[in-house]
């Protein structure tokens, strides 16, 4: 099958400007960003969302084939909505738990208030990347935070879809850069940045290269104060790396103090595995139950709990903020929270962990928690769980213990 433009050609440059077929008439202010917080400047769309439909419209309009079409990890339903709606079967992978219960959300409602219309297109589900973009003409992916994390997916693409695929991967300008180009590179034998729209771009990349492997973890010996050496292993995407961070570090060091140690102990975020890894090594008789929103944090602490032998005692599962955990349950929850949603910095992602933690703990139990010193997070533990008192404190991070009330 013949491409439809040339290499280092996009629609925009080919056509002088964008049809909005995708865009038109859809009422993208509907979407929600349900479950997390609403925020008053932060929708569940930007410009990039837009620029990147309006984008493949301009493929589609140029003889491209689309079909089977693949988004990957829409946030909220942004782009893979206004495909159903314009009638193309989409197949979506989303790794963050939250983004998926937000898609599911949206097309909820977007079903009971019409907007889907008549004749739409299927939503098809996928457990990976990979079943996601096998086969796909068409990708669409908002560029993620991790140049790591572009890696892992561009070389998916690459192996997995059909070798005319066009893959559209769109951000903000303000969080673009030039090795994202030469990530793409490395996959595809075409990248070429588009025409700035919003203070949005979109980089299309065309003509899979032969022979591209899957992106392997990162893994490293870490020597962690009061705990040892640590094997740690890290799929690409998950935060941190392979890092053993200084704020898990210094709460590991809290734990080991703690003449109390509980039956059973929740680690919420768990990412790399170094806080429930470690606090299976401290307290040799607790069970570590791993949880996590990202599918590949989750892959990455089963890992780092076998590589350290300690994998009987540590589990871990994919949840949203503990979504399906019932009230009250649990004597202890270790929590060091992230301060960002995507790129940007969001406290009340913290806020919203923390309630979480708050509304699982036993009374009596315990939210150990540590955080940078300069986000003051002490007033929202006092208020949503309860008593509060600091036990350790460097230059950077805080270190306390919370007893729900």
């Amino acid at each position: 099958m013949s491409e439809p433009l040339p290499r280092g050609v996009t629609p925009d440059v080919a056509r002088g400007g964008l049809p909005d077929d995708l865009t038109a008439g859809v009422d993208f202010a509907a979407l929600d960003r349900w479950p997390l917080p609403p925020e008053p400047d932060r929708q569940a769309h930007d410009a990039a969302d837009l620029l990147l439909l309006d984008t493949l419209a301009g493929w589609i309009a140029s003889g491209h084939v689309p079909g089977p079409v693949a988004v990957l990890e829409d946030r909220h339903g942004a782009l893979t909505l206004p495909l159903l709606t314009a009638g193309h079967d989409v197949r979506v992978h989303q790794d963050d738990a939250s983004a998926e219960r937000s898609l599911d959300a949206n097309l909820a409602a977007w079903r009971a208030s019409g907007r889907l219309g008549g004749e739409t297109g299927e939503l098809e589900r996928t457990a990976t990347p990979e079943e996601a973009a096998r086969g796909a003409r068409t990708v669409l992916l908002p560029l993620p935070r991790s140049i790591d994390e572009l890696d892992r997916l561009s070389r998916i693409v690459a192996a997995a879809a059909d070798p005319g695929v066009v893959l559209l991967a769109g951000g903000r300008d303000k969080h673009m850069s030039p090795r994202m180009n030469a990530v793409l590179g490395a996959a595809f034998e075409d990248v070429v940045a588009g025409r700035g729209r919003r203070k949005a771009r979109v980089l299309t990349a065309r003509g899979p290269r032969p022979g591209v492997t899957p992106r392997p973890p990162e893994e490293a010996d870490r020597d962690v104060p009061g705990v040892g050496r640590l094997h740690l292993v890290a799929h690409a995407g998950t935060f941190g790396g392979a890092a053993a961070d200084p704020g898990t570090r210094l709460l590991l060091t809290s734990l080991a103090d703690d003449p109390r140690p509980p039956g059973r102990a929740v680690d919420l975020g768990c990412g790399n595995g170094l806080l429930s890894v470690g606090a299976a090594r401290l307290w040799p008789h607790v069970t570590v139950l791993a949880t996590d929103q990202s599918a590949v944090a989750v892959a990455s602490t089963l890992a780092t709990a076998r590589a350290n032998r300690v994998a009987d005692r540590v589990r871990a599962v994919r949840d949203d903020a503990l979504a399906t955990w019932p009230d009250g349950t649990e004597e202890c929850v270790l929590l060091n929270p992230p301060f960002h949603d995507g790129n940007a910095v969001d406290p009340s992602v913290a806020h919203r962990l923390v309630a979480a933690a708050a509304r699982v703990l036993q009374p009596g139990g315990r939210l150990w928690c540590v955080w940078n010193s300069h986000l003051r997070y002490r007033p929202v533990l006092e208020d949503l769980v309860g008593p509060t008192r600091q036990t350790a404190r460097d230059r950077t991070f805080t270190v306390t213990v919370s007893e729900r009330r």
